[in-house]
């Protein structure tokens, strides 16, 4: 497995990201956005095992304007006073639209190391949502979007989701936490209808007995069944959608 470290010019100034690709890798592509932690190892082990599937995945930072930041150690980071104020700047000034926006260049970029075959999305907490706008936002080049314990994926805010559904072309996947503060029973239930009107081919799952960030290997809730459960649900999503 080789990760190589790229450099991704952006509107707004140079995103740091990893290509991770196996002497198998298809023509076929993969963005995962990241958590509220940012990029490290635990993301790292992560698209190496999408990687290994056969698609070249890109992890880009969505924090780059505010670089360098952190490391932060993410069953903790919430307790401690200074690293939460420091999260909580770092998510509040990383808007869905700079996301979106980004999106376009994270694209090029694939593009640019060959990828010129369909592309997926996928993201983990903060990252699910851009993972959705990011689908809705470039219809024609993402073919499928996957949130994992994403929040606020059908909120009250202008740049939520779920009003977004009309654009999304591709396929979508939503892999809710049984309990999740930031995407309770009301919301995922107007996602559904938003997306069933938009006609989306689409599934919302319900992980019973996961708590929030259960996918991710150094998160506190962490959960091994659980996290090899949604990897077998992306494996399934992405060979039907990217072959």
């Amino acid at each position: 497995m080789a990760k190589q470290n790229i450099e991704i010019t952006t509107e707004d100034g140079t995103a740091k990201a990893g290509l991770f690709r196996s002497a198998s890798s298809s023509r076929a592509g993969v963005v995962l956005y990241m958590d509220v932690f940012g990029p490290r190892p635990a993301l790292d082990q992560m698209a190496e095992r999408f990687a290994e599937q056969g698609y070249a995945v890109l992890v880009p930072d969505l924090f780059y304007r505010n670089a360098p930041y952190g490391p932060f150690e993410p069953r903790t980071a919430f307790s401690e006073e200074k690293s939460k104020a420091a999260l909580s700047a770092l998510a509040g000034s990383t808007t869905q639209d700079m996301t979106i926006r980004d999106s376009g260049p994270f694209l090029d970029a694939l593009a640019a190391e060959g990828v010129i075959g369909p592309l997926g999305v996928v993201g983990y907490c903060m990252g699910g949502a851009r993972a959705m706008n990011a689908a809705a936002a470039y219809p024609d080049r993402i073919s499928v979007a996957a949130s994992f314990h994403g929040g606020n994926l059908a909120s009250d805010a202008a740049d939520s989701p779920h009003r977004k559904a009309a654009s999304i072309k591709g396929r979508v996947y939503v892999g809710v936490a049984g309990t999740d503060r930031s995407f309770p029973p009301e919301q995922s239930a107007r996602l559904a209808e938003a997306l069933r009107v938009a006609e989306v081919d689409h599934i919302i799952e319900n992980y019973a007995g996961m708590a929030h960030g259960w996918c991710v290997p150094d998160h506190s809730a962490f959960d091994a069944a659980g996290a090899e459960r949604h990897l077998k649900r992306l494996t399934t999503l992405f060979a039907e959608t990217l072959g």
